[in-house]
């Protein structure tokens, strides 16, 4: 694992995704990919990730992002790429924003 593999994703998902068990499903995926950050509903019916690990793995990620647990219904998935920060030692579900 070296510094130049390691990113910083921040997605905004959009659609059915409060109320349908997504926050538990993305902490469930960032365990599986080993991924830290957090993920928090906002006050708009949104959903916000913010997750850093391997380049490869955060595709991953996203690709899931997309579909979401069996009662979502993802609509958009908004991705913004960055440079990790080292940050977070876990990932985390926040209260929402």
């Amino acid at each position: 694992m070296t510094e130049e593999t390691q990113k910083r994703l921040h997605a905004i998902v959009e659609g059915t995704v409060q109320g349908v068990g997504f926050r538990m499903f993305v902490a469930r995926l960032a365990a599986d990919y080993h991924l830290t950050g957090w993920v928090r509903n906002t006050w708009d019916g949104k959903v916000e990730v913010v997750a850093e690990g391997e380049e490869e793995k955060l595709n991953q990620f996203v690709i899931n992002l997309k579909v979401g647990p069996r009662a979502a219904h993802v609509t958009n998935v908004q991705v913004q790429w960055l440079p990790a920060s080292g940050e977070f030692a876990d990932f985390r579900i926040r209260s929402t924003f």
